[in-house]
């Protein structure tokens, strides 16, 4: 039974983990890591908080993903490299808050806008005061809620993933 809950234990915080935070291909819907996607446009359409993480998915043979600090990203020099993602199927976790800036590394892909920076924002709560009019009167009432940062984070997939948490150990305290 101890061994049954240690595993239970750990496929649920790793679940849990993937559930809190969004995952986010690059360039999807409409592309990839490649020399057609308009990051910057990719970026505005996304709210990056941490807990998420990136995914950057391209061919090894054409491509690589290197973070680089601002004065990197600039210039599109990766001679100072902060990290190498070399697989073609990278996933970098947004543990902390912060710009990261992305460049690929192969000769004047960078300088052709294969670059992407991401801001990304802390999972925070804060106070809201809902109101509502009845005739006259207002009728306001204070909760405590994620910010919309952080909300964005959280999906329909992490409602699923917390259900499938619950009927696994549901199922391990049934044997």
């Amino acid at each position: 039974m101890g061994t049954k809950t240690l595993i239970l234990i750990t496929v649920a915080m790793t679940m849990l983990g993937t559930a809190l935070g969004a995952s986010h291909t690059v360039g999807e819907p409409d592309g990839s890591w490649d020399l057609q996607t308009n990051y910057s446009q990719w970026v505005s359409r996304i709210r990056f908080t941490t807990g998420d993480e990136l995914k950057f998915q391209y061919s090894t043979a054409v491509r690589n993903v290197v973070e680089v600090s601002k004065t990197g990203y600039d210039s599109c020099n990766c001679s100072s490299p902060i990290a190498t993602f070399p697989t073609g199927n990278d996933v970098v976790p947004l543990a902390i808050a912060g710009t990261r800036y992305f460049i690929c590394g192969v000769s004047g892909h960078c300088d052709a806008g294969m670059k992407v920076k991401v801001n990304v924002k802390s999972k925070e709560m804060r106070t809201v005061q809902r109101c509502r009019r009845t005739g006259n009167r207002r009728h306001c009432q204070s909760e405590t809620v994620l910010s919309s940062t952080a909300a964005a984070g959280v999906d329909q997939s992490a409602v699923a993933w917390l259900g499938l948490i619950v009927v696994a150990a549901g199922l391990m305290l049934l044997f």
